[in-house]
């Protein structure tokens, strides 16, 4: 009875305790809400259809209407009440995500990526003054720490974005965003970022990472473990520090590469 009348007080003041931080919890998810609601978003993704530029090794897609198995007719809003598309692609199309097991066996599918490892401090770094002399320069180490040097050091788990304003030709020039070669990342540079500053993933605004055909920085990232985003839109209107990206993707079982939709969230 005596330790009863101890323990009372103690279970009703841990009790009080956790009602505070719950509610306290709540009103912080309120005010962060509030907070990003209040801010500008840059969708940082691409739209696509059967027309737009892909990899020579990809055929293009194909979109059809959905039709019914048994009657083969399509579904139409008129007839069904509804409509839907059929879509036949490779999963690297358009702005798209690479898993680290779309280089390697025992790497990551779309569906093991961690759901926080899809919200991230976002970091860009602009190619675009090098490339009046360059057209087809890779970001080296020595840009990077140029960069570092004006804008601070790359905040670790960041998602590190290279802008080379490809992404204007996607609609505008198709034929011209497929060239070969083009500005990219260099081994160096994603080794960098990787090694010394921690960055969760990397984006840029070609089809691949590499400005040469041997692909190296593409195995490297993705055989180390990290996620890419490929094909990115807008980057010119996102600040190269203090945004927030968020990159989403269907959750495909063993997923090797899928369309993607990725979104800053500016400061």
């Amino acid at each position: 009875m005596r330790i009863s009348r101890y323990l009372l007080p103690i279970c009703a003041g841990l009790g009080f305790f956790l009602a505070v931080a719950q509610t306290a919890n709540a009103a912080s998810l309120e005010n962060l809400y509030r907070t990003l609601a209040s801010k500008n978003y840059v969708d940082l993704t691409h739209s696509f259809g059967p027309d737009t530029p892909v990899w020579a090794g990809f055929p293009q897609a194909k979109m059809s209407p959905a039709a019914d198995p048994k009657t083969k007719q399509p579904y139409t809003i008129q007839k069904d009440g509804f409509r839907a598309t059929f879509y036949e692609m490779v999963g690297q199309y358009g702005t798209h995500v690479d898993p680290p097991a779309h280089f390697s066996e025992t790497g990551a599918t779309m569906d093991q990526i961690p759901l926080k490892d899809m919200i991230l401090p976002l970091v860009v770094f602009d190619e675009t003054p090098l490339l009046a002399r360059d057209p087809n320069h890779a970001f080296s180490l020595e840009d990077l720490r140029a960069w570092e040097k004006k804008h601070g050091r790359v905040p670790k788990g960041a998602f590190a974005a290279l802008r080379t304003d490809m992404s204007k030709d996607w609609d505008k020039d198709p034929e011209r965003f497929k060239r070969s070669a083009f500005p990219a990342w260099s081994l160096a540079a994603v080794k960098f970022l990787v090694e010394q500053r921690g960055v969760t993933a990397i984006g840029h605004e070609s089809m691949d990472s590499d400005t040469t055909e041997k692909m190296e920085t593409e195995t490297y990232i993705l055989k180390t473990g990290h996620y890419q985003i490929e094909v990115m839109d807008n980057l010119d209107k996102v600040p190269a520090k203090g945004a927030l990206i968020v990159v989403t993707w269907p959750k495909v079982r063993n997923g090797l590469g899928f369309p993607a939709r990725a979104f800053a969230i500016l400061p």
